[in-house]
C-alpha cells in the first residue's frame, strides 16, 4: 500500500517566527527592579524575526527548504521559483504516474500556475479544501517547529531533523486518509 504514495510530491510553504507571537512579555519581577538586565528583553522593533519557506516531500525523499526573500511569495514566484525549479526536474525523473499535492491556496490555483502545469503536463492530486490533516507537510511543519525550540544550540541544517520524520509521516498517509473517510465530518485522531 505505502507504494501508491511513491509518485507524489507532496508541498507547502509556512512561516516560521523567531519571536513569540504576540510580543508580550510577562515578567514577575520585585519591587524597583524595573530596569535590572534580566528584566529586560531585546526584540526587533521593525517586525522581522519570521521567514517564510516552502518545502516538497515524498517517500524516500524531500526537496531543501527554499526561503523567499521577500518573506512572502505570490503565483508568479510560485511558478517560477517553486514549480519551474523544483517540481518539473522531480516530475521528469518520476514520469507519467507522478501526482503533484499542494494545498488549495489562492497562489497555486491562480491562472498562471494552472497554465504552467497544463503546459508541463503536470498532474494534481485533488484535496478537499481546509484540510490539513490530508497534507503530510503540515505534521513536518510542526514537528520541525518543536525540535527546533527544544535544541540548544539549535542545529547547523534543517537537513538533519527531517529525513526519517517524513518517510513516518508518509507512510502514515494511507491511515489518516481512512480516519477521514471513517470520522466523514468530525475531527481524525491525528
Amino acid at each position: 500500500m505505502p507504494d501508491q504514495w511513491r509518485a507524489v510530491r507532496f508541498t507547502d510553504e509556512s512561516r516560521f517566527s523567531l519571536q513569540s507571537d504576540s510580543r508580550r512579555y510577562l515578567i514577575w519581577r520585585e519591587p524597583g527592579t524595573r530596569y535590572h538586565p534580566s528584566n529586560i528583553g531585546e526584540r526587533d522593533a521593525y517586525g522581522g524575526g519570521s521567514v517564510c519557506v516552502w518545502g516538497g516531500i515524498s517517500l524516500g525523499g524531500r526537496t531543501d527548504l527554499h526561503v523567499f526573500p521577500s518573506g512572502t511569495v505570490n503565483a508568479q514566484a510560485y511558478r517560477d521559483n517553486i514549480l519551474d525549479a523544483y517540481v518539473r526536474p522531480y516530475a521528469g525523473a518520476i514520469g507519467d504516474d507522478f501526482l503533484l499535492q499542494d494545498d488549495n491556496a489562492r497562489l497555486h490555483r491562480a491562472r498562471i500556475v494552472d497554465d504552467y502545469l497544463q503546459q508541463e503536463t503536470i498532474q494534481r492530486m485533488e484535496r478537499p479544501a481546509r484540510s490539513p490533516d490530508l497534507n503530510p507537510n503540515e505534521y513536518v511543519w510542526d514537528a520541525l517547529e518543536r525540535r527546533i525550540a527544544t535544541l540548544n544550540p539549535p542545529p547547523q541544517t534543517l537537513a538533519t531533523l527531517c529525513k526519517e520524520l517524513i518517510d513516518r509521516i508518509i507512510d502514515s498517509i494511507t491511515h489518516r486518509c481512512m480516519c477521514c473517510i471513517t470520522s466523514r465530518v468530525d475531527h481524525t485522531p491525528y
